[in-house]
């Protein structure tokens, strides 16, 4: 069982930035993909940006050139950081963890932009 532990969300001004992380508890071993989704009031959840045990990423259209994911194996953390953040980034945050073909999600963290 894996638990994930996240934080860094809040209230943020339109243009503003943001960083969020993830802890993952217990050994690195068979953690593959991480990634961050979002939620938004009347929208399916979205992939926001992955990356692999390698360190390659992935991003959704939206955020190219705004947010980076990275994380750390050895601290089996992920981290998003997000600049230039819009109204429509407003949204519950939710870690993903793919560990030997078992997903895990956090329990997600609130960031609103607003101006």
């Amino acid at each position: 069982q894996v638990q994930l532990a996240e934080s860094g969300g809040g209230l943020v001004k339109v243009g503003g930035s943001l960083r969020l992380s993830c802890a993952a508890s217990g050994s690195n071993v068979g953690i593959n993909i991480m990634a961050w989704y979002r939620q938004s009031p009347g929208k399916q959840s979205e992939l926001v940006a992955a990356i692999t045990r390698d360190g390659v990423p992935v991003y959704t259209d939206s955020v190219k050139g705004r947010f980076i994911i990275s994380r750390d194996n050895a601290k089996n953390t992920v981290t998003l950081q997000m600049s230039d953040l819009k109204p429509e980034d407003t949204a519950v945050y939710y870690c993903y963890v793919d560990k030997f073909g078992t997903t895990y999600w956090g329990r997600g963290t609130q960031v609103t932009a607003s101006s």
